[in-house]
């Protein structure tokens, strides 16, 4: 090989490597929305639990409450969100799945509001620490499921956006949602200003879920200290929580 080329090989193979890498980070900054607040979490390394009531049966309610209930168990909170719809008696509206417990069977029912927008879906963790979201008509066992969550309308579902969303809709709120990556991580996501269902749905499919589902709206609330982001108020059913041992 002449000296002139050989000497231009080392930095051939070094843009052969960095271009890529270059071209990733571009890609992710491209699909980063700062009105939108994401938290990722390795669910076969990472606490992802459920919460509804304390050990005396009160229901917890809200972010503080839930801090102060895992403290006095020498555990900390790292992340928490709204885990679904609930009805007026704040429970949860469809499955809930705790501790390997059912205590609310799944929902197939009709219905008008946000919930029964079909396909809706499930959001659960097996026996094994692994995230799925799911169609409800596709979730089959309760057996090997550790928590469980069910909401509607899913957001993304085979790959595609839900065909009722209309991207120019006016029909704006914050919204939170929860998706699973092709690497199998948890993507929990809540917008910071009000959005319409087909960018929040948008959001989670740039990311490469191929499954997501919506968990609320107005309501929604997340708490999340690492990226400066506290909300301690509200008034909800389920709760989902990512904690360690303190």
């Amino acid at each position: 090989m002449h000296s002139k080329f050989k000497n231009l090989l080392p930095a051939f193979l070094y843009l052969l490597i960095i271009l890529p890498t270059s071209y990733a980070v571009k890609q992710l900054q491209y699909k980063t929305n700062p009105e939108i607040l994401e938290y990722t979490v390795n669910p076969k390394i990472s606490n992802i639990n459920l919460f509804w009531k304390d050990e005396k049966g009160t229901r917890l309610g809200n972010f503080t409450n839930l801090k102060n209930h895992l403290a006095r168990n020498k555990t900390k909170l790292l992340f928490a969100t709204n885990a679904g719809m609930f009805n007026k008696s704040f429970a949860p509206q469809g499955l809930y799945i705790e501790k390997n417990k059912v205590l609310k069977e799944i929902d197939t029912n009709n219905g008008n509001e946000n919930f029964y927008l079909k396909p809706n879906g499930v959001f659960y963790i097996t026996n094994t620490n692994e995230a799925i979201v799911c169609n409800t008509t596709d979730f089959q066992t309760t057996t090997t499921v550790k928590y469980a969550t069910q909401s509607g309308p899913l957001l993304v579902h085979k790959g595609k956006i839900h065909a009722a969303f209309n991207q120019n809709s006016t029909n704006l709120n914050v919204r939170n949602g929860v998706g699973v990556l092709p690497n199998g991580h948890v993507v929990f996501a809540m917008s910071k200003s009000p959005i319409n269902f087909y960018e929040f749905a948008k959001y989670f499919l740039d990311l490469g879920c191929k499954e997501a589902l919506y968990l609320d709206g107005f309501v929604s609330r997340t708490y999340l200290p690492e990226k400066k982001w506290v909300q301690t108020d509200g008034n909800f059913g389920v709760m989902i929580g990512v904690t360690s041992k303190s």
